[in-house]
């Protein structure tokens, strides 16, 4: 099928307003993330079953007619694995699709394979085979090539195809707001910011430091992720996650001490390393200053938990007989990752779900009427918020 370039305001309009009497549209999005912290939108995708156009987001001054149909709830939008595209829209228009129906996930709901990729879906139910040469271009960058614009295209021309089959299945098995309730979930855990002071717990091997050197390596990913957010950064970009943790581990308290960390950017030292050395500085004087009862505790794991082990073997058979229960595969039903943020929220005083004010992911949208009595048989009544 030949597709569209939308360039204008006026070609937007046209398109958005036919596209919102359909019950269905197929969205895709090509962005680009390398150094920043944010993705940056180069190309939007839509395809309702009687057109298939690419709109320009850097040309268009006027956006609203396709946030308009973003926003219309009598209009299903079908993407593909669209935690990525989600975070797209939230940077770009601040706002998302609703509702949407993601076609990896009812792949998933229907054993089809856990993460399974979108050409692969097209092969299985289509029987075509689809080109991923193009999936490095820089989307920012103009112009766009032929082959560049016609792989963005087939990345939509086939969603609506997938959709009318999976849809179909899902509703045969009664889970089609399993779909629909898990996106939502995932838009709340997107729109969630970390609290600056808390972003040490993201720092890998956190738990390895003293309540000082943690004192200090909050202070210093307080800062950092500050910095990102404000210039736009990725966080590695800024100062590495190791470099961090190494300053903060060894107490370092001059520029010259940072610029022997073994692998640091000396140019991230120039510009940055007075900073750091303060903040040093400063976390430690607090440290110094606080009683001890108030001080930083520090970082747990579960693996340090002696009950943990247990619990968790008891709530995956829970898990597994649940997703027997559903004709489901289990990884479906909950991860283990899901399942040790259910005891971090339970067990630790502070943990990232619990910061950022979400509910563990089992017991939120549809799995929590599967799993409430379970948990609090287990493990008894949700901690206090």
């Amino acid at each position: 099928m030949q597709y569209q370039l939308i360039t204008t305001s006026e070609q937007l309009e046209k398109v958005c307003t036919a596209a919102q009497r359909q019950e269905a549209v197929a969205l895709d999005t090509e962005f680009v993330r390398t150094r920043t912290l944010t993705p940056h939108l180069g190309l939007i995708q839509l395809y309702d079953g009687h057109q298939l156009v690419l709109i320009d987001p850097l040309a268009i001054d006027n956006m609203q007619p396709f946030i308009e149909l973003m926003e219309n709830n009598e209009v299903v939008k079908v993407l593909h694995s669209c935690s990525e595209d989600i975070e797209a829209f939230l940077t770009a228009f601040d706002t998302v699709p609703t509702p949407v129906f993601d076609t990896q996930l009812a792949g998933s709901i229907l054993d089809m394979g856990p993460s399974l990729g979108y050409a692969k879906l097209v092969e299985l139910l289509c029987d075509i085979t689809l080109d991923k040469g193009e999936s490095r271009t820089d989307w920012i960058a103009r112009p766009l090539r032929e082959s560049q614009l016609s792989y963005a295209a087939n990345d939509v021309l086939y969603l609506l195809p997938c959709y009318q089959q999976l849809a179909s299945k899902v509703q045969d098995a009664g889970k089609v707001h399993w779909i629909y309730q898990e996106i939502a979930l995932l838009v709340e855990k997107k729109r969630a910011q970390m609290p600056e002071d808390f972003a040490y717990l993201s720092i890998k091997n956190n738990w390895r430091l003293n309540s000082e050197q943690l004192t200090v390596l909050q202070a210093l990913a307080a800062w950092r992720l500050n910095t990102a957010r404000k210039k736009d950064l990725a966080l590695n970009f800024v100062f590495k996650e190791g470099h961090l943790f190494e300053a903060a581990q060894r107490l370092i308290d001059s520029k010259s001490g940072l610029s022997r960390i073994n692998g640091v950017n000396h140019q991230s030292v120039r510009r940055y390393g007075d900073t750091i050395i303060t903040l040093i500085e400063e976390a430690r004087a607090k440290y110094a200053q606080t009683p001890e009862k108030l001080r930083l505790p520090v970082v747990l794991r579960l693996i340090d938990i002696a009950k943990y082990k247990k619990t968790l073997a008891e709530l995956k058979a829970i898990s597994d007989q649940i997703a027997k229960d559903n004709a489901v595969n289990s990884d479906v039903i909950a991860s283990k990752k899901q399942l040790n943020q259910l005891l971090k929220w339970y067990w630790f005083s502070v943990d990232e779900t619990r910061v950022q004010g979400l509910m563990p992911d089992v017991l939120s949208t549809w799995r929590e009427p599967l799993f409430r009595s379970h948990v609090t048989r287990l493990l008894g009544d949700a901690p206090a918020q």
